[in-house]
């Protein structure tokens, strides 16, 4: 990952130059927690929210906009953030004709690194449906008291009721892990909305606290998560998504889900995003 401009000096760019993406593979990390990585367990989407997108009309004039950005889990590379950012910012001094030549651009281009089609919808900056934020819906577990001790994820920590079964939602506001590359905390809203033997509410939140000082991909944290819920509980349905802070103009929400065919659409914004 030498080329990665991740923790680098950066040179923000004044012209145009969709070389500034970078791809991740997804199959190194996948590898890891996958028996076959080339048979996802799981569907889902990459949900990219982007705050600072800015070109020039065809007079000169800037114009600014607000993105949604799906990238399906299936394709084989995730997108690196600092290199979005980049790219993002090498349109701003580019002339469009109008915002579909926009759209179509970034789907192009995005598309084009992740290896698969990536969906891309543009907001005015006023658009009530980029500002709406909602408080997630089901259990909050962070009322519970726990002793935590372990900050490094530990499956072990989970434990189920097999002779119960329930079908619920659960969020915490505490997760956080590490930048694999800068070690910088990245903080975000989990939400688990599962069917099956129930998951002890005080063993989810030590095993969710236990990732405090993992350094790991915001995508690679939902799906470790996801298969460690899986492989302990062997849930039903299972679906989890976390809902990250945004960084530098861009937030991010990884869902992964058992519904293979679960629908790409954009997820709620929440409260303190």
């Amino acid at each position: 990952m030498s080329d990665n401009p991740l923790g680098k000096q950066t040179v923000y760019p004044s012209t145009y130059d969709p070389d500034l993406l970078f791809p991740v593979s997804r199959a190194e990390n996948r590898s890891k927690i996958l028996n076959a990585p080339d048979q996802l367990p799981f569907g889902g989407f990459d949900h990219w929210r982007a705050y600072e997108l800015s070109w020039l009309s065809p007079t000169g004039q800037p114009v600014a906009a607000l993105a949604d950005i799906l990238v399906p889990c299936d394709s084989p590379f995730l997108i690196e953030s600092k290199s979005m950012k980049l790219y993002f910012n090498s349109l701003n001094m580019k002339m469009f004709k109008n915002t579909e030549s926009v759209r179509a651009r970034i789907a192009l281009d995005l598309g084009e690194v992740a290896g698969a089609a990536v969906q891309v919808s543009l907001y005015a900056c006023d658009d009530a449906l980029m500002h709406t934020s909602h408080v997630p819906d089901g259990c909050l577990l962070d009322d519970l008291t726990v002793n935590a001790s372990v900050y490094h994820p530990d499956p072990a920590l989970l434990q189920c009721q097999p002779d119960t079964e329930v079908s619920e939602t659960l969020y915490s506001h505490l997760f956080r892990s590490n930048c694999p590359i800068t070690a910088q905390p990245d903080w975000g809203s989990i939400r688990i909305q599962y069917q099956g033997s129930a998951i002890d509410h005080h063993s989810l939140l030590l095993y969710l606290i236990s990732y405090r000082q993992h350094e790991g991909f915001h995508e690679h944290c939902v799906e470790q998560i996801f298969q460690d819920l899986s492989a302990a509980c062997r849930p039903r349905e299972l679906q989890v998504s976390i809902n990250f802070l945004r960084r530098g103009g861009l937030e991010i929400n990884p869902l992964r889900s058992s519904n293979k065919s679960v629908a790409l659409q954009p997820l709620p914004r929440l409260l303190r995003q």
